[in-house]
């Protein structure tokens, strides 16, 4: 398009598409979505926020003809900004279209699979499945926040099932922009929903179509070779990491590169016996040595091996325990309406220059002191013990599987466990999985003693022994606070950074990057490269034959914001790293 974009006409036309209730132009209502969970912000000139699929393609039209770039965004809950605006320096207008209110999930062959429409969340899936006996790709953790299903997919993400790998599928619905701008419709569900795009995505909508429009093509609805990729463990590659090709496939790990629809997935079986065993010791050898042996000999692949160090747990029992509460009492379908009132209040309280940042936070920590321990008794003793921790949670066969091997293994070898119960076994999970924002939460309550935060998840080699970090001198020294926790089994760790103040924390990231190049680890693992991460050339170029004309998600991992990536030049703005 020629000449200057008339965005007030692209507002008007927008409003008449989702009404004008749901489009949002007003600086203060665009910040849940202008504003990354943990990272990231930026400009856009409005959000629009569709109720049907067929409202999406409308709207996309409108973009595509305004030649406005796109966000789609679904829960926005990454932790590296990958679905919100980064900055001003974007050489077109930019449109947010939030899915949230899309969020239909459907059965097929009996709960076997399932397609998740654009804003379906994961905990609504878990709901979804249960009746059926069965359960989706990722439990817990992801699920807490309200994460959409079409996000974990676009992301790759990872979780902490071991089984499982990354989100993944072969079958999806999705709009394209070609090389010469136009907008297409791609129907890979292996459904038969029509001919034109309204047409398919009214009837996909609707559910009108029969059993007989249910294709079952040779294409993957999930990553059913990560169990044997997992077993590998003398291989010199991670297990799985966002920038791996065996796994970009259209919708799947395309980061907002193309305007998703719908996923189609496969589900799988809840277990009939369950088992956390609680492990500990003051020597990571020992955890490299169950690691192998486990992965290597066991007829049972663990459902999740998750992995605390003493600092982590610390920090999430002193900094996580008001969110622990709420989604112990109240459970984990309250979490998306807290953070909504969440961000509510942070965004009146910053009206008041007087106030810290990040109220809300500070409001919350100062209640949960008020409140008991939280923790079981056998974990604390664990604790005081030992500066390792591991979660090892098996299933069916794998249980006594397990039982026999720790029992042996301990005879001889440092350290100890013990056989959670149901509910030791429901809290040691949990404390581990609201480490996260626990780390986010002390970063904010010590903000005036220390520097920046950094979080880095990092895939090790398979076959690399030494998992535990330990820096260089001339690193370490730079650093406050190291917070490590992750997904053991898959070598997927989450490392963690409070910073002396007066540290150049880019300068500090790049060092530690550097150590894990030495190390042929892969970064980022499984949160994407959002704002964050440089994409790799293999990964840029698979983002450039999926969008052509860099109008959706312009500038993701680092590259150019311009339009037909074109790259920045002192003109205009000078780059954006």
């Amino acid at each position: 398009m020629s000449g200057q974009i008339d965005t007030q006409s692209l507002i008007a036309s927008m409003g008449d598409v989702v009404g004008q209730s749901y489009l949002l132009t007003d600086t203060e209502k665009k910040q849940p979505y202008t504003k990354g969970f943990r990272f990231g912000s930026g400009e856009a000139l409005a959000v629009v926020r569709p109720a049907t699929l067929v409202e999406i393609w409308k709207v996309l039209k409108l973009c595509v003809e305004a030649d406005v770039a796109v966000i789609m965004q679904a829960a926005n809950t990454g932790l590296t900004g990958g679905s919100t605006p980064d900055g001003k320096d974007y050489d077109r207008p930019l449109v947010i279209i939030s899915t949230m209110r899309i969020d239909q999930i459907q059965l097929i062959d009996e709960g076997k699979q399932i397609v998740g429409l654009a804003g379906s969340t994961l905990f609504g899936l878990e709901e979804k499945l249960a009746p059926y006996g069965r359960e989706p790709h990722s439990v817990i953790g992801s699920s807490c926040i309200g994460a959409s299903i079409v996000g974990g997919i676009c992301n790759n993400s990872g979780g902490a099932l071991v089984k499982r790998g990354p989100a993944y599928t072969e079958l999806s619905l999705f709009a394209q922009i070609d090389e010469s701008g136009n907008l297409s419709l791609v129907n890979n569900l292996g459904i038969e929903l029509g001919d034109s795009p309204e047409e398919i995505l009214a009837n996909l909508e609707q559910q009108n179509y029969a059993a007989e429009n249910v294709q079952f093509p040779a294409l993957r609805a999930s990553d059913n070779e990560y169990d044997e990729r997992v077993r590998d463990v003398d291989s010199d590659t991670p297990s799985r990491f966002n920038n791996d090709g065996r796994r970009l496939h259209e919708a799947s790990g395309c980061a907002g590169k193309l305007a998703v629809f719908a996923v189609r997935l496969d589900t799988f079986p809840i277990p009939d016996k369950k088992q956390v065993f609680y492990v500990g010791s003051n020597d990571s050898a020992m955890f490299t040595k169950i690691r192998r042996d486990i992965l290597s000999t066991f007829k049972n692949l663990p459902d999740s091996g998750e992995y605390l160090h003493r600092d982590c747990y610390d920090v999430s029992r002193k900094y996580g325990k008001d969110m622990f509460i709420v989604i112990n009492k109240l459970g984990a379908k309250f979490i998306p309406k807290l953070f909504a009132f969440k961000r509510k209040f942070d965004a009146f309280t910053d009206k008041f220059g007087f106030l810290p940042n990040k109220m809300s936070d500070r409001v919350m920590q100062y209640m949960s002191y008020l409140f008991p321990g939280h923790l079981p008794a056998r974990m604390e003793v664990y604790r005081d013990k030992y500066q390792h921790h591991w979660i090892l949670e098996m299933s069916n066969d794998g249980v006594d599987e397990a039982r026999a091997y720790l029992t042996e293994f301990f005879k001889t070898n440092e350290g100890s466990f013990f056989e959670c119960t149901e509910d030791e076994a429901d809290k040691a999970i949990l404390h581990r999985f609201v480490a996260g924002g626990a780390i986010g939460r002390y970063h904010i309550m010590n903000s005036k003693d220390v520097g920046a935060m950094m979080t880095i998840d990092v895939a090790l080699r398979r076959n690399d022994p030494d998992w535990f970090e330990v820096l260089p001198e001339e690193i370490d020294e730079q650093i406050d606070t190291k917070l490590y926790y992750g997904h053991l089994f898959c070598h997927v760790m989450h490392q963690n950074y409070v910073l002396k103040k007066g540290v150049d924390a880019k300068k500090l990231k790049n060092q530690i990057l550097d150590t894990f190049d030495a190390r042929n680890a892969e970064y980022p693992a499984e949160h994407n490269v959002g704002h964050e991460y440089f994409a790799k050339d293999a990964l840029k170029s698979f983002y450039r034959s999926l969008d052509p004309t860099n109008s959706f998600n312009p500038g993701i991992g680092k590259t150019t914001k311009l339009k037909n990536w074109a790259e920045h030049s002192d003109s205009c703005c000078g780059g954006h790293d």
